[in-house]
């Protein structure tokens, strides 16, 4: 029964959305303003099907009685993991790029939505600035726990299977667009916000534990970097062509689509090897390694040992515990910016007379992340991955500075406003591009997603925390200096406790030794 499980409540989740579009149609003659309109019978038992064809699809998902057993056996490294990082790239990783990629655009396109919504919402629900300012707090906040909750949850069901019930969530939390209260629009936009966060640490952790080494840092970064961009210009152009016709609401019921496409598209996503290795499940890696063109060496004899799997806590410790150190002030350094100085960069060139609207610096951040994330990508893969990672620290560090010092909001410094707006986004878009690839690989298999996870997160509590600190400052040029304190932070911790990473064989697993410090 259990491997029906997730087939039916799939099925359940479906039918639970379906039974949402009637009040939907109907306000179509009030251009689908659906605000006040009682939650009928229909809707509620949609709700129930739903929230029942979630949990049947986790148990379908959950690993069996012999799979359990076989995962407390820890398989040690054996030359099985260093024929996947010789393998040449060959089509099937290919393929398993592009379908991640896929994803990652879908994923992208969730949180970039929510500044589209939001001024629908603000008009049909009357709400004012202190209210919709709750909206991206509760959805980011959503985005922190899912990265956390799916990544250990990738670590216990498996990559492919947490995959699955990400695009799954995607379909059920569609039906935020259904939504006749602001309030009931913050709960589903916190579930939809928990599965996108936990798409991006389950890919880059599949993707790093599949493609071979002299390949892997170039793919992943690139990867992150394009789908990122073109997550929000999907994001914004969804809303040029819909919002007009269908409403703000169209945004999160494009949801139910795209969740259903990732579902479907998983079928071209084999597990990880690495992971299957891990958990004693020999022959399904030989069949996965065969799909690669990869032989799959024969196991040497080598003892195995009987110990519970590795929790969360042990990130934080023995020569992990630098590992996270740093990666967590990097990612929180990352969304200080982001979220902070960024995001609230037009507010005050407006401010200040500069002339500069937000749209335009949507656009420099689309067109410049472009080039970023390509140089990005190679520096990473070619030259050093901590250097490249420290440098475009620096770099967006010292931009930072230069706002503070030169003020170029002033009137006749059009020519350093573009360039120092360019190179800040330059450096943002190289930061966040490197920072999931290098996470997956400091990581051992058993523990990849988990830590993925937690980088994920870092990166997203900036959008939590980093717009009521920064507010505060009365001039861009304070602003800045305050911005820049957590990337030089940033930069420091990774040049203390860095990791280099380029074209190495990925971490497999733990000694006892390490462990303990």
């Amino acid at each position: 029964m259990r491997r029906y499980g997730f087939a039916i409540g799939s099925v359940l989740v479906l039918a639970g959305v379906a039974m949402h579009f009637p009040d939907y149609v109907k306000a179509r003659h009030d251009h689908f303003m659906m605000a006040g309109m009682p939650m009928g019978g229909v809707m509620t038992t949609g709700m129930v099907l739903i929230v029942a064809g979630l949990a049947l699809a986790v148990w379908g998902l959950l690993p069996d009685r012999a799979e359990r057993a076989a995962r407390a056996r820890r398989v040690p490294a054996t030359q099985r993991y260093a024929a996947l990082d010789r393998a040449e790239l060959s089509p099937a990783h290919r393929l398993l790029a592009i379908v991640l990629f896929v994803g990652l655009v879908i994923d992208t396109m969730k949180p970039a939505s929510l500044g589209f919504t939001a001024p629908g919402m603000v008009k049909e629900y009357g709400l004012d600035h202190s209210e919709i300012a709750t909206l991206p707090f509760v959805a980011i906040t959503g985005t922190v726990v899912g990265s956390l909750l799916w990544g250990y949850l990738a670590d216990i069901f498996g990559r492919r299977s947490t995959i699955l019930f990400s695009g799954l969530m995607y379909v059920a939390t569609s039906i935020c667009g259904f939504m006749p209260s602001f309030g009931w629009n913050l709960a589903m936009c916190f579930a939809m916000g928990a599965a996108a966060g936990g798409m991006l640490p389950i890919a880059y952790s599949l993707m790093s534990e599949s493609i071979p080494a002299r390949q892997r840092g170039w793919l992943l970064v690139l990867q992150s970097g394009l789908a990122t961009a073109l997550g929000y210009l999907i994001a914004s152009g969804a809303t040029s062509l819909l919002v007009p016709h269908l409403s703000w609401r169209v945004l999160w019921l494009l949801g139910a689509p795209t969740g259903l496409l990732l579902v479907v598209l998983t079928r071209w996503i084999p597990e990880s090897p690495r992971f299957l290795l891990a958990c004693g499940r020999e022959d399904e890696a030989a069949e996965v390694m065969r799909r690669y063109g990869v032989r799959a060496v024969p196991a040497e004899p080598a003892p195995v040992t009987d110990a519970p799997p590795p929790r969360p806590a042990t990130l934080l410790t023995g020569s992990l515990l630098p590992r996270t150190a740093g990666i967590l002030v990097y990612g929180l350094g990352w969304g200080v910016v982001n979220w902070g100085f960024i995001t609230f960069l037009p507010v005050f060139l407006q401010a200040a007379g500069a002339g500069t609207q937000a749209s335009d610096l949507l656009l420099l951040a689309s067109v410049f992340a472009l080039p970023a994330t390509a140089v990005a990508a190679v520096a990473y893969a070619r030259w050093s991955s901590r250097r490249a990672m420290l440098t475009y620290a620096l770099v967006t560090g010292l931009v930072l500075l230069l706002f503070g010092v030169l003020d170029p909001s002033g009137p006749g410094h059009g020519v350093l406003l573009v360039a120092l707006v360019s190179l800040l986004l330059s450096g943002a878009a190289g930061m966040i591009a490197m920072l999931a690839p290098y996470a997956a690989e400091v990581y051992p298999t058993t523990m990849r997603a988990t830590g993925s996870g937690v980088a994920a997160a870092s990166s997203k509590v900036g959008g939590m925390f980093g717009p009521l600190l920064l507010t505060t400052a009365p001039r861009i040029g304070t602003l800045a200096f305050v911005s820049a304190v957590p990337v030089a932070a940033a930069a420091y911790a990774l040049w203390r406790t860095g990791v280099e990473t380029a074209g190495r064989p990925l971490v497999e697993v733990i000694a006892s030794s390490e462990q303990e410090g």
